[in-house]
């Protein structure tokens, strides 16, 4: 009550003048602010006619800086222009090997708007009314520390630091986050990996041994299989892909065959496309296989040589699934089954099979990426030129890239909520978490958790039941204790912290950052902050190494080496001091600086790794077990041996990072941990259907997102430029659907979702309160976008959008802009701020604002799926969900 007294402003209009210790009340329904900072007289002039306009920036006089984009995953190398303090344009950087040009997409050209973006969080604030209530205080960044490291210490003092997460989404900091949490002692470092890729990664760590996605060789590819990959718009580097797809295609004949549910702009610009009932994709490689082994079509000596089985077993296990048999299931023509296949093989071996959440994002998603993938080793195009192939695994080891010292000890012990024991190949090669279940399991008692440290994560925007099960965690302080949360703006995610923690935008702060090379070559880049963020905002790692070092001397002193550059800076102390063009520096944290890239161009191109001879040092000590030509080695002597390569032709290769030195189409490790959870798996990837999906009735449809171009879930909605060419979400329907239910483009139509039944066969891929298929996640009024250009059994609505909170351009809101003048002080600017008001596009320019007649800001959909890990990895199962669709007479 005391608070409520002294409570003096509302609306995140007032965030830029308010003071240590006054409050604020932060509500969905305001959308008004101030702005950020005082606005620069610079940037406006007066015209003839006396009328102030903004002024251009002038280029040439702006200094130039490299650093790297975060807009979305696919972290491109960028030359930002900073004038006066503000980035005034962005551009790629050409060294960048994947990009390798000045241009940049949609997102990167926004990215100057985030940092000026009037209703960025500026000051530490303390909840002071009940979670999710809204009522803040603003405090000052020691008290903050203090409050967290007080938490931190009672936790470790009960022996009980794993009750201390971080719950991340893409923060490219995971060497500064385990830093972080090794101090402490605490393994729970929870990721969105099984809302994104985990599928995909596990099939190619199944299969190849590897620790990414693909690199394929496209530039250089004859023909491509996409199984519902979304490269011309979403898809981890679709920029870097789409580019060299493109060439591929227009210079050298390429085809491009695409197998989406929905006709995505990747499908409408393919040489072919074909609509499959959802999770049946798997059915279809699986066919495709037994077409090239029955027309002979198949790399015999890559197989007897590098593939697990052999040749004989895999024509036995491929003998009944013929292209009649995935045609009844997947209803694709039996004869273009068949002409695919022949026409892909005979192009081999440069040819590249690929997936992405289309085919992987399924209950049976893993083995179907898996049999995907399978189909290049079949024809002998794993790691040829042209063909599938895959990047080194050191990524940002501490060998190339070493870590301040002294470094904490790596924890050892484990949770449930970390390492889910229902899905025991989540964290069997990488670290990839189950994400969605974290808030089941708080729910539940299954886990326990003291400090919630939430970063770039945005749950009841993201998540699967985000509105409902995660708010519901969230706003509970007996299920989640404590909750620091750091953002770049008012989120759905801060609503209902303890702590709001303003952040640093991607443009504003320091770190490494790599991403899988289409160039087939090593290379790092470096972020460094173009501008100093505005108020008191500050990057996460810094908040986290001036915590640590208030923890106690035991951990202080692995945060003794300074500030997130000092870090930064360590990391780059063993790269070239020369650069490419000759230019000497005095260490390689300024070549960095300088180049914002480097490409390791002493070793050649990652062709054929798997061949690559072992020398005189790694074969010391090592043996060759003669029943597999696997050659063994123990890692220390008395150790456990290992297999290092493999015996072939007489000579000691490198061969697959697999267990068997093989291309694993067989794999023994997984049917040997589905046997021990109770699962059924022989090892191979054999076609399951999706429980539920093959035979639905005829009112109940399969509802499926997708990403536009210009957006990334929880990270560009407040981004005018971006949210001005999308800003809503019609739902695609078929006409036949249509027609059923007596709608048009337009009309309003209520969605409903329901909880998936569980499988049949005791596999618990779905969490414990699956009924019976008719319990209801959510609903929700949505447009009808009717087209033929989606499978008739199929919805579909884009995700990214619906906010409830963030400001005018997120939640699609006109309104005013504050002065801020009278409370700095600055009476003399009066006159720039008034122009700038007059100029202030999100006044009156949020033209989709629906009370003044336009389309709104969409709906969440993430909100209405359940919760649905798939069996073995744990992916998020989001195309799986069952719906019904009515039409509503009435707005």
């Amino acid at each position: 009550m005391m608070e409520r007294r002294r409570f003096m402003k509302s609306g995140l209009g007032a965030l830029a003048t308010l003071a240590v210790g006054e409050t604020i009340l932060l509500t969905p329904e305001d959308a008004a602010a101030a702005t950020a900072a005082a606005p620069d007289p610079l940037a406006y002039a007066a015209d003839a006619d006396g009328k102030a306009r903004k002024q251009r920036p002038d280029y040439r006089n702006a200094a130039s800086v490299k650093s790297v984009c975060l807009n979305c995953s696919t972290v491109c190398g960028i030359e930002g222009f900073v004038e006066n303090g503000k980035v005034v344009k962005i551009r790629g950087n050409p060294l960048d090997p994947n990009l390798g040009s000045f241009m940049t997409c949609a997102k990167g050209q926004s990215g100057p708007t985030i940092n000026t973006y009037p209703e960025r969080l500026l000051y530490p604030l303390k909840r002071v009314g009940a979670r999710g209530e809204g009522l803040w205080k603003r405090i000052t960044w020691d008290e903050a520390y203090d409050d967290i490291a007080a938490r931190i210490r009672t936790c470790i003092a009960d022996g009980h630091p794993e009750r201390v997460a971080i719950h991340q989404g893409r923060s490219r900091y995971e060497s500064e986050f385990s830093r972080f949490l090794n101090a402490v002692g605490s393994p729970v470092l929870l990721n969105h990996r099984a809302l994104c890729s985990s599928n995909k990664r596990a099939a190619n760590y199944v299969s190849l041994g590897e620790t990414d996605w693909e690199s394929i060789d496209a530039e250089r590819c004859r023909y491509f299989l996409n199984f519902g990959a979304n490269f011309y718009e979403a898809h981890q580097g679709g920029l870097h892909l789409v580019k060299r797809v493109a060439k591929a295609r227009f210079d050298h004949g390429a085809k491009l065959v695409t197998f989406d549910v929905r006709m995505s702009n990747t499908a409408g610009r393919s040489d072919e496309w074909f609509r499959p009932l959802p999770g049946t994709e798997g059915a279809i490689a699986l066919a495709m296989a037994h077409v090239i082994l029955r027309e002979n079509l198949h790399d015999r000596a890559f197989i007897a040589d590098f593939v697990q089985p052999g040749e004989a077993q895999l024509r036995a296990w491929l003998a009944a699934y013929t292209p009649a048999w995935a045609h009844r299931l997947s209803g694709m023509p039996a004869r273009d089954i068949e002409r695919i296949a022949i026409e892909f093989a005979k192009l081999r071996p440069a040819v590249a099979a690929f997936t992405n959440r289309g085919t992987g994002a399924h209950y049976n998603g893993f083995n179907a990426e898996r049999a995907v993938v399978m189909l290049n080793a079949l024809v002998g195009a794993v790691g040829r030129p042209g063909g599938y192939c895959y990047g080194l695994d050191d990524k940002l080891s501490p060998a190339r890239y070493p870590a301040p010292q002294p470094e904490p000890p790596k924890v050892t012990i484990r949770t449930d909520l970390e390492d889910p024991p229902e899905w025991p190949l989540a964290n069997r090669w990488q670290k990839m978490k189950v994400g969605q279940v974290v808030y089941d399991y708080l729910k539940q008692g299954r886990a326990r958790l003291d400090v919630y440290l939430s970063y770039t994560i945005v749950s009841p925007m993201t998540w699967p039941e985000g509105r409902t099960t995660a708010v519901e965690v969230l706003r509970d302080e007996k299920l989640l204790r404590f909750h620091a949360c750091s953002d770049i703006i008012y989120s759905e995610m801060a609503h209902y912290a303890d702590l709001i923690l303003p952040d640093a935008t991607y443009l504003e702060r320091w770190g490494m950052d790599i991403r899988n090379n289409l160039e087939l070559q090593h290379y790092a880049m470096l972020r460094q902050p173009m501008v100093a963020p505005p108020g008191e905002a500050l990057s996460f790692p810094e908040v986290l190494f001036n915590v640590g070092r208030r923890l106690g001397p035991a951990q202080a002193r692995y945060f003794a080496f300074g500030t997130h550059e000092d870090y930064v800076r360590v990391q780059c102390s063993k790269l070239p001091t020369t650069g490419p063009d000759g230019r000497r520096f005095a260490d390689g944290f300024s070549y960095m600086k300088h180049y914002g890239v480097h490409v390791d161009t002493s070793q050649p191109k990652a062709y054929e790794v798997f061949r690559r001879k072992l020398g005189a040092a790694q074969l010391e000590g090592a043996r060759v077990d003669e029943a597999s030509g696997c050659i063994v080695k123990a890692d220390k002597p008395g150790g456990k041996e290992r297999a290092i390569g493999l015996m072939v032709g007489g000579e000691a290769l490198r061969g697959f990072a697999t267990p068997s030195r093989r291309f694993e189409i067989h794999a023994p490790e997984v049917a040997k941990v589905a046997a021990a959870a109770g699962m059924r798996d022989d090892g191979m990837p054999s076609f399951r259907p999706v429980p539920g999906l093959a035979r639905l009735a005829a009112d109940r449809f399969v509802l499926t997102t997708f990403k536009w171009n210009v957006h990334t879930q929880g990270r560009t909605a407040s981004q005018k430029y971006l949210a001005e060419i999308v800003h809503d979400n019609p739902m695609w329907m078929h006409p036949r659907t249509a027609a059923r239910i007596g709608v048009k483009s337009g009309d309003l139509v209520e969605l409903t979702t329901y909880r998936p039944r569980s499988g049949s066969d005791g596999d618990r891929a779905f969490k414990a309160a699956a009924g019976a298929g008719d319990e209801v996640v959510g609903r929700a009024r949505i447009r009808v976008f009717v087209t033929e250009g989606i499978h008739p059994k199929v919805l579909a609505v884009s995700n990214s959008v619906g906010w409830r909170f963030g400001g005018r351009a997120t939640q699609g809101r006109n309104g005013r802009r504050d002065s801020v003048l009278a409370a700095t002080g600055q009476a003399g600017m009066r006159g720039a701020l008034d122009a700038e008001a007059r100029l202030d596009d999100l006044r009156n320019g949020v033209w989709w604002d629906e009370r003044n007649g336009g389309r709104g800001n969409g709906v969440n959909i993430n909100a209405l799926f359940p919760v649905n890990p798939s069996p073995l990895v744990g992916m998020q199962a989001w195309f799986d969900t069952v719906c019904s669709v009515r039409k509503v007479t009435a707005a």
